[in-house]
């Protein structure tokens, strides 16, 4: 499956694996919601509640999508975050891993904190 995300300095699509997670994401879309930034990760409310999936990780590489179990939020990496070791991409718990974005991930770096954000289905 395939998802867009865009915010008004661009946009990204990213390629997700058929978890139970992403399958839960997909029924919920299209969804808007105002971005946050955590260093190096771009993180945003979706509304939809899951539970943490076995295959969890808290460090991840840059561009992966995860989904955030604690704040019900797909995290979006592309860089370190307050809490990473050297260059590693670290979120702040374990979070689902439901994918990577298709292109660079460090546009994200053009998000700002308050942006309005969309994804839908590409």
């Amino acid at each position: 499956m395939r998802i867009r995300i865009s915010w008004p300095a661009g946009q990204l699509t990213a390629t997700l694996e058929p978890t139970p997670t992403s399958k839960a994401l997909a029924e919920a879309l299209p969804i808007s919601a105002s971005a946050h930034t955590w260093g190096e990760e771009v993180y945003f409310d979706t509304g939809v509640s899951v539970a943490l999936e076995s295959g969890a990780r808290q460090v991840v590489d840059p561009g992966t999508v995860a989904f955030w179990t604690e704040g019900d939020a797909l995290a979006l990496p592309y860089g370190p975050t307050p809490i990473s070791r050297g260059d590693e991409c670290r979120l702040a718990s374990p979070c689902n891993v439901l994918g990577s974005f298709d292109g660079d991930p460090r546009l994200l770096s053009t998000v700002r904190d308050g942006d309005p954000v969309r994804v839908e289905l590409a």
